[in-house]
């Protein structure tokens, strides 16, 4: 159906604009497939993170060059500003910000190898950029070292190799084993003399990642000499050559004189039976250029799912890449008779006949847009996707988070793949056990760990109880709003619906009423000197500006927090136009800036359509045409932060067709600005046209819109609109119909039932103090009583009393409070106050770091101690710099010790201090010689860890000065290398009399 009907509508441009894409040679239909106009090198130079080599629609091979080893913009192996290729892997990542996968690197060569300290460096080549050509399944490249053109294309399970010589030379194929990943195990092991089987166990961000491959041949190949130290293993009673071993996994195989050698390389997630069968089933025959065009036909029907019209190269390209890049993932992971490695280790069989098992699930980013692009255009597959994750579940306990090759990193946040199943299941995709999935969903969401149980004790995530606490309460109360939805979808008792909405506005519980900023809170208080551009570890690559419209399933509810339409508005506006810079901790996904709002990074995809939501559409469809203008291009630059297993390629897509999923669980799409005519060939075979009308070339602004001939007055379409067939009319002018949808019943509703919730009070006091300290109680909702007590003596606890005021505490005590309202009350909060039993004052140079304040100024002696997690916010932080603490005691006293805590975590670059020197004075002016401290603790040991460094001098002095010797510049073993280390101190301990 696609194939047939792309063709159709792909002719009603052709004529339009025949001959203005000036880069083309050929002028032939042939040479205009939707496959060609794929170009996989977007997003591979700055830091989208793809990779150009070759690969099937959701194919289980990443056949592709390989680059760059290291380094975060290396993360797929390949970066478009590089000049050296060391060879063509089997799998890669697409767009990600781990770097993984990498496996059986294949490298040709005519036995010219260079010198060089490992063997990357003797068998790379360099190349020339304007050799190197791809599309959709096809990619080849000059390798001008070794005279010869590498080609590359795919079947779902095979990689393709063609290897054409520029005149007969004698052929050496390095198989590089050890390539990018920690080796744990492999096998290499040749049978016959044009096959080699094997596996390969890697360590990495999966920690246990296995592949089996099956490599077959054109022509037979011999072994090098023992000059390259390849090992056999005979059987002393067959004296059959049997595993081949080499102190370094690189196996280089001779294949004498030739001018071509083929390739074909099957992997399996099971075996290498499982490997062989997929090379027998999926390629049996030699024919190179049949591979090929059965890869682009391949990739011409999926991307024949949408067909636009535009006269515009750059528009056909972009679109279609970008399409590209979101069927490239998920991966296949099941052989060609459905088995596969489950994530517990062991090999099950296909559940069902045809079903496949698929990999590589980047949910924080791909919840967003690109799984509701896949209930559009890919409803079978979704389908398969959470049959998946119900497998998935099975097999480890819970639905995954970020899994990879059958191994759950728990990386990024959210338990996200709740939202895939709702989203699917109100939209229709009920294919899979509905029961099953709604365990899944509460295993998952009261699973203790990511700070899940703070959340559903509280109703939000306490800053000293997990870091990123602000994020996670947000994406957590999604989540559950996402449960409850399908809970109502599928009949579940009412009480079980209510408890997950209820907990779905924990998020109102880190809303502040008087800032209007969701903000991070230690114990009942907020952490004072928030700052909304400053990024730290309260959030998830963001900063209070990038997750303060994160509500996407209780955006009306949010309105009216912050105080109706206008306020709404205006706060986008100033997020939208603020000149203030991003601030705080170096952060390398923020990027593709419009004020704070930053598309580079996944939490703000959805705020430009926020708009629609309080009547003001057109500013949404000056920000939506903003960012398709300027943040998307036909370069290999061309996406403003990494692609993300699909997420900013399917922004562009459903942005360019007109509107976009801001709530995936509803089956609303909020309406911004289509940018050309396109037609969605649905699976049901319906067809759902699109129609820009534009007054002027210019018009953005949407004047009216027609559904099926008929006026349509709101902002935004049900999922039902679409799949159900039909056409949508968008008038476009090029001024702003301020009129249009601004209806309250002519908007998106997006809400919660508040009825039963009930907000934390927040606890505003001093955590520490000297004589006394004010307690003031409040909350978001005034309508609420505050209850609370006092408590100094846990053995003598007071009864609770209802708030009338605030009141001062004069000794060390805990606060405990809870709201009411009609009936109810919230989770009760705490917040820990310590007197403090001193008048000392202590001066710092260089000034803290305000991202790790700690508490403030005096933060280093007010008796509270940080733990082994930096992140929660107890320890303060200085960079680079070595640290002068000053402690002045008031009055020469007897001191007769000193104690000096340190947090050590050096994978985010916190080193201990290399040293700490402790000196003495009455008079602030002469002090005693200094008394050095040395760190015990391991300068490579990744495991967090807190020493107090301790004095054994002393005798009567008024001043204390502490120096921390910062270690300097961070390795070349690290990956932060080159940087300056971080040092985080907190407390010191002064016993003195």
């Amino acid at each position: 159906m696609h194939t047939v009907m792309y063709r159709f509508f792909f002719l009603l441009f052709v004529l339009g604009w025949m001959g203005c894409r000036e880069h083309q040679t050929a002028d032939t239909l042939e040479s205009r497939r939707l496959s060609h106009w794929v170009n996989p090198f977007i997003g591979t130079g700055g830091h989208g993170h793809t990779y150009p080599g070759a690969t099937m629609p959701f194919g289980m091979v990443q056949l592709s060059p390989d680059t760059r080893l290291t380094g975060w913009d290396g993360c797929s192996g390949y970066h478009y500003s590089d000049s050296l290729i060391y060879g063509f892997s089997h799998t890669h990542l697409q767009g990600t910000g781990v770097s993984d996968y990498g496996d059986i690197l294949f490298m040709p060569t005519n036995n010219s190898v260079h010198d060089g300290s490992n063997w990357g460096e003797r068998y790379r080549s360099s190349f020339r950029k304007e050799t190197e050509k791809a599309n959709a399944g096809y990619y080849s490249v000059h390798l001008d070292d070794h005279a010869l053109t590498t080609e590359l294309t795919a079947t779902t399970r095979v990689g393709i190799h063609r290897y054409s010589f520029d005149k007969p030379d004698s052929c050496v194929l390095f198989i590089d084993m050890a390539h990018r990943d920690e080796l744990l195990s492999y096998q290499f092991e040749p049978r016959g003399d044009t096959l080699i089987v094997g596996f390969r166990q890697s360590t990495a961000w999966a920690t246990n990642q296995i592949v089996y491959f099956a490599a077959s041949f054109s022509k037979p190949f011999e072994y090098l000499d023992q000059t390259y130290e390849v090992y056999y293993e005979v059987d002393p009673e067959t004296g059959d050559t049997g595993t081949v071993y080499a102190d370094v996994p690189v196996f280089p195989l001779k294949f004498g004189m030739t001018d071509t050698l083929i390739a074909k390389v099957a992997l399996s997630s099971t075996s290498i039976e499982g490997a062989l069968m997929n090379l027998a089933a999926e390629a049996p025959h030699w024919d190179f250029a049949r591979y090929r065009e059965d890869a682009e036909k391949s990739w011409d029907d999926e991307l024949g799912a949408i067909a636009i019209e535009t006269p515009s190269a750059e528009e056909m390209t972009t679109f279609y890449s970008a399409l590209y890049h979101t069927l490239t993932v998920p991966n296949t992971w099941s052989d060609v008779n459905g088995d596969y490695r489950g994530t517990d280790g062991v090999n099950y069989a296909a559940e069902r006949e045809g079903e496949t098992q698929y990999t590589v699930f980047s949910l924080w980013d791909t919840f967003r847009a690109a799984h509701p692009l896949y209930t559009l255009i890919q409803q079978k597959r979704t389908g398969e996707f959470i049959r998946t994750m119900l497998r998935m579940h099975a097999q480890m306990g819970e639905l995954p988070v970020w899994e990879l090759a059958a191994n759950e990193t728990d990386c990024m946040i959210g338990y996200h793949s709740v939202s895939v199943i709702a989203d699917a299941y109100i939209k229709g995709i009920t294919d899979f056990d509905k029961e099953l999935a709604f365990t899944a969903m509460e295993h998952t969401a009261y699973n203790d760990k990511l700070g899940r149980k703070p959340f559903w004790k509280l109703g939000y995530i306490p800053s000293e109880e997990d870091h990123e606490s602000v994020s996670k309460t947000l994406e957590y109360a999604y989540d559950d709003w996402c449960t409850a939805q399908f809970a109502k979808a599928i009949g579940k008792h009412d009480s079980v619906a209510n408890r997950y909405e209820n907990r779905s506005l924990g998020y109102r519980n880190l809303y502040n009423p008087e800032s209007k900023f969701i903000q991070p809170r230690r114990g009942g208080s907020f952490i004072d000197g928030f700052d909304p551009t400053e990024v730290n570890f309260n959030y998830t690559e963001a900063n209070g500006w990038q997750y303060n419209f994160f509500a996407p399933h209780d955006i009306n509810g949010h309105i009216e927090l912050i105080g109706g339409d206008s306020a709404y508005a205006a706060l986008l506006d100033e997020m939208f136009t603020t000149s203030a810079p991003v601030s705080g901790r170096e952060q390398a996904d923020i990027t593709g800036l419009i004020g704070q709002y930053a598309h580079g990074n996944e939490p703000s995809h959805h705020m430009a359509y926020l708009y629609n939501f309080v009547g003001q559409g057109w500013k949404t469809q000056e920000l939506v045409t903003r960012i398709l203008n300027e943040l998307y291009s036909p370069e290999p630059d061309g996406y403003s932060g990494n692609e993300d297993c699909g997420q900013m390629s399917a922004w562009y897509v459903l942005s360019a067709l007109g509107f976009y999923p801001v709530t995936p669980g509803s089956d609303y799409y909020v309406l911004g600005t289509p940018r050309f005519n396109a037609t969605l060939n649905l699976e049901n075979g319906k067809q759902f046209h699109i129609r820009a009308k534009r007054k002027t070339p210019e018009s953005i602004y949407i004047q009216s819109v027609a559904l099926n001939g008929t006026p349509y007055t709101r902002s935004y379409l049900t999922h039902f609109d679409i799949v159900k067939g039909g056409e949508l009319v968008v008038e476009l002018g090029p001024e702003p119909n301020r009129d249009w949808a601004t209806g309250e019943t002519q908007r998106p509703q997006v809400r919660v039932n508040d009825h039963n919730f009930v907000s934390t009070p927040i606890i505003e006091a001093a955590r520490s103090f000297r004589d006394a300290s004010t307690v003031r109680l409040y909350s978001s909702d005034s309508s609420a009583s505050l209850v609370y007590r006092v408590v100094e003596d846990v053995r003598k606890t007071p009864e609770f009393s209802v708030y009338s005021g605030p009141f001062d505490v004069k000794t060390n005590c805990v606060i405990e409070a809870y709201a009411e309202k009609n009936g109810r009350q919230s989770a009760t909060v705490r917040s820990e106050m310590r007197k403090i039993a001193h008048d000392w004052k202590v001066t710092v140079s260089p000034a803290f770091s305000n991202q790790y304040a700690a508490g403030g100024d005096q933060a280093l002696i007010d008796g509270i101690k940080g733990g082994a997690n930096f992140k929660t916010g107890e320890w303060q932080g200085y960079y680079g710099e070595d640290v002068v603490a000053t402690v002045d005691l008031g009055a020469v006293k007897s001191v007769k010790k000193v104690v000096v805590g340190a947090v050590q975590d050096i994978r985010p670059w916190i080193w201990a201090p290399a040293e700490v020197r402790i000196a003495y004075s009455k008079d602030g002016v002469n002090y005693s010689s200094e008394e050095v401290l040395s760190n015990p603790l391991a300068v490579d040991d990744y495991t967090p860890a807190v020493h107090r460094f301790k004095s054994k001098n002393g005798g009567m002095y008024r001043y204390v000065k502490v120096t921390a010797v910062n270690p300097g510049i961070i390795p070349d073993w690290h990956l932060g290398a080159g940087n300056p280390r971080w040092i985080f101190l907190d407390e010191i301990e002064i016993e003195a009399y």
